[in-house]
Parts: structure tokens; C-alpha cells; sequence
């Protein structure tokens, strides 16, 4: 049932709904999928095709039973192995993690089987989540499936989550976000990636990269995929405090408004702003999209972004090294540890930081925030290309240059969320673009998502899998 492999979770939950097909058929073709295809695209950890099978049957007996069900019940969905399931292994991407056994599930994993989904696996991610590439040297880097023939960057660090998604390994997963870790992969593999306020989504049982700037998101080929996988995760967890003053939203709802967008108030930065180093094909196709937001009546204002807005992207490095030395300083010295030579690096710069600076980036980070707020004010939503180049070859990127991470950190750092859509191709790979909005405006970004995907076709497009046999 190969047509299984190209519908959307709304898709999918319709066809179970009609008895068009099972759970057990759905699981069975994306197990399938994997088994022939992922030997070459390494997105899985591990595969839990026995235990898919299982719920994927128990969610079949329980529509049997005529029960009413949750629209995600006994759907597949692919993890970042970085949320923690109980007594199964637990990377984080990292080689010297690869015999660790969690002791607890994290919350995330909680509410996707409390509205019964149906795990894959898990899927690769670049180590500690610390970086923007999706390398990772020892434990092999996901291949993005848009070329065949040359490896290029599958987007970080939740490779592993973009690649199975791109390549119908599963209909959606879940990625994180510090500094652009949803957005940057949905950009180099054509996905919807939602990059939620922090807070929104519980941290309890999640491997940390930055307590300050974490947060859950999921990825899919669709803006209305995400809001359901969004509207089962969010809402307030007694064992994360940074959830518990989150307002309660309907995020499908705002997925699926007929509204539209006339009157929206968009900001668009002059381009003269954006680095040096934008790639001219992703340039353009973020101005086309600008042009497609007007033609549905949004207000695009020609903007001029505050004094620094793209250093920003340093100023958030400054506080993930900071955090992330603190979590894991306990061996990130010890050269006899099998930790990938640049995450380590990235990790070491903050041994280094003078007494003081890190207290000092968090109260510039409070004042920056008060003053971002005042400048979004008149705004609804902030348009901006989500990484400045296509992917690119993985033998000739620059691994510690700024190039991935610069134009979605400052999203992270003055806490705000941000919806990446695709925008268009340069030489047969996707591009894409990032709607920022307000501090818990996901419904804001995803009404006007959802209003750009209906005027366009680049969701559904897909890669060629010819040479994988698919």
C-alpha cells in the first residue's frame, strides 16, 4: 500500500476513521520502508518494529471496539533519541552513551502514547544536540535523501528525525530546538517544523543541551500534522516548572481556520541585513514567499531589524556552551571519551569564559527580550529565510563555521517560536523560510502557515527514492 507512505497524519487518521486500512497496515508499510531504505539514509537508532506492530494491533482492537479515539491513535511517528523511554537505550547522539538505559520516559514520549501513537524508533541526531549540520563522526551522519549520489548535510541536530520524515520512513517526528534544530533540517529536507515557545512543551526526561533555550517540536509535511502533534504534547507538567504559566490554545484550530490572513501585519527585513553568506536562490525564494503572503492580503512592512539582531546568534552560542560545559564537564575533558572532536570543541569554549560572562549574557538576554518586544509590537509574524544556503556537501562544509544556526538563533534567543515552511528549490533542493512570532503566538504562525501551504505546492513535494528501491 505504497500510497500509505505519501498522506499526512490528517491523512492516515481519516483513512482508519473510513476502515480504508489498519494501523497494522500503516506500521507494517513505514517498517517496510525503513527495512529497504534506511541501511542507505541512516535516520533510526534503533528500529522498534515488534513493539510497533504490537500497539499498532492493540489500536486496531480498540476501533474495533467502536471507542472513541484521538484523531492520533495508532499513527507512527519517529522519536530524536533524545527523549528518554524507560528501559530502552538512550544516545543523545552520543557513541559513549550507547550502552545507557534510561530510568524514566520522558513527557514528551508520555503524551504521544497517551494519544496513542505508535513509535518507530529512534532516530539520529548530532551529538548533544550541539549543532546545526547534522554530522556526527562516530555515529554516522542521516543522508539526505534530495541527492543520492553526493551526502549533504542533513540539517542538525535532529538529522535523523528530518531525513525519515523527508523520506516517508515515518509520516512525522520529533525533533528539538536551541538554536534552530527543528527549523534547520525541515529547511534542508522540505518539512513543516513548528519551534514552539519555550515552556510549552515539558523538558522532564529529555537529554538537556540548554536549560535557558530548549524545547521540543515536531516536524512533518504539513502545518496541520504539526499542530496535532503540538495540541498532544503542550500544556503545564508539575515536573517542569517552565510549563506551568503557558496559556491554553487550540492549536488544530488554528491550523485549520478558514479566516486566512487579510490584515496580518508581516514584517520584512531589507535584505541589504541579511549576512554575506545567503545563498541568491534562497534569497529569492524568500521574497517570492513574501509576494505570496501579499497576494493573500497580509500587510508585508519593509522593516529595518534592530541594531545587531543577527549577532544575536553568537550571544545565544555563549549561553549553550555555558549550559551545556555545565551538564557535561564531567567528561568532556577526558580525551579518552568517545565525544565527537568539534561538539567537543564547542563545549570547551565556555571553560574558558571569564568569571562573570555567563551571568552577564542571561541579564543582557532579559534587557535584549524587553527590547525586541517593543520593536515586534506592531507586528504579527517576522519572515525570514531559515538557513542561508541549500544543503550541502558533507565532505566541504565548514563544521565550525556560523553558517546554519545564524538566522534561527535569534528566534531561541528572545523566546520566541517560529514555524519553518518550505519555500521553493535551488537546483532540485528545498529552501526554506521562517514565520516568527510573539512569545505563545503558535496560533499566529501556524493560521498563517497554513494560509501560505494552501497558495503553495512545496510541501508535497518529494525525492526521488528510485535508487533505494522505493
Amino acid at each position: 500500500m505504497s500510497e500509505i507512505a505519501e498522506m499526512t497524519l490528517v491523512e492516515l487518521a481519516a483513512g482508519l476513521k473510513a476502515k480504508r486500512f489498519s494501523s497494522r497496515e500503516i506500521a507494517d508499510t513505514f517498517l517496510a520502508r525503513i527495512a529497504k531504505a534506511d541501511g542507505k539514509l541512516h535516520s533510526y537508532v534503533e528500529v522498534y518494529a515488534k513493539e510497533a506492530r504490537a500497539l499498532a494491533d492493540a489500536a486496531d482492537g480498540a476501533r474495533s471496539a467502536g471507542l472513541p479515539l484521538p484523531d492520533l491513535h495508532g499513527l507512527p511517528i519517529a522519536i530524536k533519541d533524545l527523549c528518554d523511554i524507560k528501559g530502552r537505550v538512550g544516545t543523545g547522539g552520543s557513541q559513549m552513551l550507547a550502552q545507557r538505559v534510561a530510568t524514566e520516559t520522558s513527557a514528551t514520549v508520555e503524551r504521544l502514547l497517551a494519544a496513542g501513537m505508535v513509535p518507530l524508533g529512534k532516530t539520529h541526531m548530532v551529538e548533544f544536540a550541539f549543532g546545526g549540520w547534522g554530522t556526527n563522526p562516530l555515529m554516522g551522519a542521516p543522508w539526505n535523501p534530495w541527492d543520492l549520489k553526493i551526502q549533504r548535510t542533513p540539517g542538525g541536530s535532529s538529522s535523523g528525525t528530518g531525513v525519515a520524515v523527508a523520506a516517508r520512513l515515518a509520516p512525522a517526528g520529533i525533533g528539538s530546538d536551541t538554536g534552530g534544530s527543528v527549523r534547520i533540517p525541515s529547511a534542508f529536507n522540505g518539512l513543516v517544523g513548528l519551534k514552539v515557545t519555550f515552556g510549552r512543551i515539558s523538558l522532564h526526561g529529555t537529554m538537556l543541551l540548554s536549560w535557558t533555550l530548549d524545547s521540543i517540536g515536531p516536524m512533518a509535511r504539513s502545518v496541520e500534522d504539526c499542530a496535532l502533534i503540538t495540541q498532544a504534547l503542550v500544556g503545564p507538567d508539575s515536573r517542569d516548572a517552565g510549563t506551568l504559566g503557558q496559556p491554553l490554545d487550540d492549536f488544530v484550530a488554528a491550523a485549520n481556520s478558514t479566516a486566512g490572513i487579510s490584515g496580518m501585519r508581516i514584517a520584512l527585513p531589507d535584505a541589504s541585513q541579511l549576512p554575506p553568506f545567503m545563498h541568491a536562490d534562497v534569497v529569492a525564494n524568500w521574497q517570492k514567499s513574501a509576494r505570496t503572503f501579499e497576494s493573500l492580503g497580509a500587510r508585508i512592512e519593509a522593516v529595518k531589524l534592530p541594531a545587531g539582531f543577527f549577532e544575536l546568534s553568537m550571544a545565544a552560542g555563549s549561553i549553550v556552551s555555558a549550559e551545556a560545559y555545565s551538564l557535561h564537564r564531567a567528561y568532556i575533558e577526558d580525551e579518552t571519551t568517545a565525544i565527537g572532536p568539534h561538539v567537543r570543541a564547542r563545549v570547551r569554549t565556555a571553560k574558558d569564559y571569564p568569571t562573570g560572562q555567563y551571568a552577564e549574557e542571561l541579564r543582557r538576554l532579559a534587557l535584549r527580550r524587553v527590547e525586541f518586544t517593543r520593536w515586534f509590537a506592531p507586528y504579527d509574524a517576522l519572515l525570514l529565510p531559515t538557513v542561508a544556503v541549500p544543503a550541502l556537501d558533507i565532505t566541504t562544509h565548514d563544521e565550525m563555521g556560523p553558517i546554519p544556526g545564524y538566522l534561527t538563533r535569534p528566534g531561541n534567543y528572545l523566546g520566541l517560536c517560529s514555524l519553518a515552511m518550505p519555500s521553493g528549490f535551488s537546483a532540485g533542493l528545498p529552501t526554506g523560510v521562517q514565520i516568527l512570532g510573539k512569545p505563545y503566538a503558535e496560533t499566529t504562525v501556524l493560521r498563517a502557515g497554513k494560509a501560505f501551504q494552501d497558495a503553495t505546492d512545496f510541501h508535497k513535494a518529494k525525492p526521488d527514492l528510485s535508487a533505494v528501491g522505493l
